[in-house]
């Protein structure tokens, strides 16, 4: 089970409980258009995935991105320090062709203002330097700043 837990003024909360696949069920099964925990209980009652219709694997002809909502807007004064245990407080997900824009429609919709412009450093062993380029130049295009260490120029 996943429970997740607020604690206000010394008083513990159940914001809920799940079995743990209870996200990624759903998420995959949005993102395939395939009810996959339906197709699982009748499995578990004895049909065959073959009696139901399921033979192959899917390629989605989209991407698909899943991405955690942290309750710093829903808790003001919560420690933002992340630690190993489970914070967030829900997830959304961004559909669209090409991963960058499934990216960002999933960064918006957990209410993260994506940056227009600014810095970004890029530290890459040597082996990565030359597939790191175009991701680079992109952002340089872009009119972003690029920073980098003396190895990395």
């Amino acid at each position: 089970m996943n429970v997740q837990y607020a604690i206000k003024d010394n008083e513990i909360y159940v914001i809920e409980v799940n079995p743990r696949a209870s996200r990624t069920v759903p998420f995959v099964s949005k993102a395939t258009g395939i009810p996959w925990a339906k197709i699982a209980a009748k499995v578990m009652a004895g049909k065959s995935l073959d009696e139901l219709g399921v033979s192959e694997q899917l390629d989605p002809r989209h991407i698909s991105v899943k991405e955690v909502v942290f309750p710093f807007t829903k808790f003001p004064g919560v420690d933002v320090i992340l630690g190993p245990e489970m914070r967030s407080t829900g997830e959304v997900m961004g559909i669209d062709q090409t991963f960058p824009l499934a990216y960002a429609k999933a960064q918006i919709a957990a209410g993260t203002n994506l940056p227009t412009k600014g810095n970004v450093f890029i530290s890459v062993r040597d082996n990565d330097k030359q597939a790191v380029l175009p991701a680079a130049k992109m952002l340089a295009d872009a009119g972003f700043q690029i920073l980098a260490t003396s190895g990395n120029v």
